[in-house]
């Protein structure tokens, strides 16, 4: 019995210990609260500091385009499965989201002046219709931009004057494109010289990454904008 004053002494302390803990904790201004608490159950080479995350610019580039140009990022569809994108100055102008892409040829005519889209349409390479896509691109005027993303199948139905056409839109992959190839290329109307932004990969059992079908294409940059459109 002698043992209980003292003891009461002690659970006293202890509580008016603990309650000025928890009061310090919950208010003792900036980086108090749950922060804190937190704190004492991490210790210092547990704890990790998270990196920043790297920006993104227009249409996800790493990096800002210069002055006067258009940022791009295109994606050719995957296999049969998935289908193509075509993102320009971050407005997305074809995407299966958007429902307007299909087998075969995904293209997207934009003012080169401006950067404002002008059409955007899908053209069937197997079982379309060829004139379709000619009535399409013959009448381009002088300075627009042709944005090109296959899907499926981009070439069965491709005959010698659209070959031709691509080619005066500065494509150099367009003679050799074939059955269920990847290709996505970006174009103008009256350039002189071939463009640098194309790509192309053909269809191989030996290489291919799906059955039946190559591997999905991407491509992103800056193009200048021309400083001419009629």
């Amino acid at each position: 019995m002698r043992l209980a004053g003292p003891l009461r002494i002690v659970a006293l302390i202890v509580t008016v210990a603990l309650t000025w803990i928890i009061v310090s904790i919950f208010l003792g201004g900036p980086g108090s609260g749950f922060s804190r608490i937190q704190q004492l159950f991490i210790s210092p080479e547990n704890s990790v500091t998270a990196e920043p995350r790297a920006r993104k610019y227009k249409c996800g580039l790493p990096q800002p385009c210069p002055e006067e140009h258009l940022a791009f990022r295109m994606v050719s569809g995957a296999a049969n499965v998935i289908g193509p994108k075509i993102c320009l100055e971050d407005k997305m102008l074809m995407s299966s989201v958007k429902d307007n892409v299909g087998r075969g040829l995904n293209i997207a005519l934009v003012n080169g002046v401006s950067g404002e889209l002008i059409e955007a349409r899908a053209f069937d390479m197997w079982a379309g219709d060829v004139n379709d896509l000619l009535k399409f691109i013959r009448p381009l005027h002088e300075g627009t931009l042709v944005f090109v993303a296959s899907y499926d199948d981009p070439a069965t139905k491709m005959n010698e004057e659209t070959r031709k056409l691509f080619s005066d839109l500065g494509s150099k992959n367009v003679k050799d494109l074939a059955f269920r190839d990847s290709w996505v290329f970006v174009g103008a109307k009256g350039v002189q010289n071939k463009s640098p932004f194309e790509q192309h990969v053909k269809n191989s059992r030996h290489t291919n990454k799906y059955e039946g079908w190559p591997e999905a294409l991407e491509m992103e940059g800056c193009i200048p904008r021309r400083s001419t459109a009629s």
